[in-house]
C-alpha cells in the first residue's frame, strides 16, 4: 500500500470520499460535495494534511490529520466501500502511523457507529472520554 500526501488538486476526490464517510457514519453534516470541497481546501490551508491510500494505482481510502497538536488528531479516515473487508483499513492505519512517525494519535467515533468503534478497538484504541452535545 502506498500512502500519498494530498495536494489542493486532490480536493474534489477528497470531498467525494468525505461525503461517503458522512453518509456511512450517518452524520448530521448536511454539506454537499461542492461544500465539502471548499471545507477541505480550508483544512489543507491550515493545520491539516490529507493522505490517499493507494493500491495498484487505485485510491482505496483517505485520512485527514491535524498536525499542530500533540498527540496528532485523526479527524477523518475512510476506506472506500468497494475496498472494505480486504484488510485495507488496518494496513492503511498502520502505514499512516509509520509515515507520520508517531506512536499516539487521537480520534473521535460517533456514539452510534458500532462498526467504527469495533474497527478502532481492533487497531488498539481505547476510550478515554465522551464528547457530548446539548441540543436545546
Amino acid at each position: 500500500m502506498n500512502v500519498r500526501k494530498c495536494e489542493l488538486k486532490d480536493v474534489e476526490m477528497l470531498a467525494i470520499l468525505n461525503k461517503q464517510l458522512i453518509d456511512d457514519e450517518k452524520s448530521d453534516n448536511p454539506m454537499n460535495v461542492k461544500e465539502l470541497e471548499e471545507r477541505m481546501k480550508g483544512f489543507l490551508a491550515t493545520d491539516y494534511q490529507a493522505y490517499f491510500f493507494e493500491v495498484d494505482d487505485n485510491i482505496v481510502g483517505y485520512a485527514l490529520v491535524k498536525t499542530t497538536c500533540t498527540p496528532l488528531y485523526l479527524r477523518q479516515f475512510l476506506i472506500d466501500r468497494k475496498y472494505r473487508k480486504q484488510h485495507y483499513g488496518t494496513e492503511a492505519f498502520r502505514s499512516l502511523m509509520e509515515l507520520l512517525c508517531v506512536d499516539n494519535i487521537d480520534i473521535e467515533v460517533l456514539s452510534w457507529n458500532e462498526a467504527g468503534k469495533r474497527f478502532w478497538e481492533s487497531c488498539g484504541f481505547s476510550e478515554i472520554s465522551r464528547y457530548m452535545r446539548y441540543k436545546g
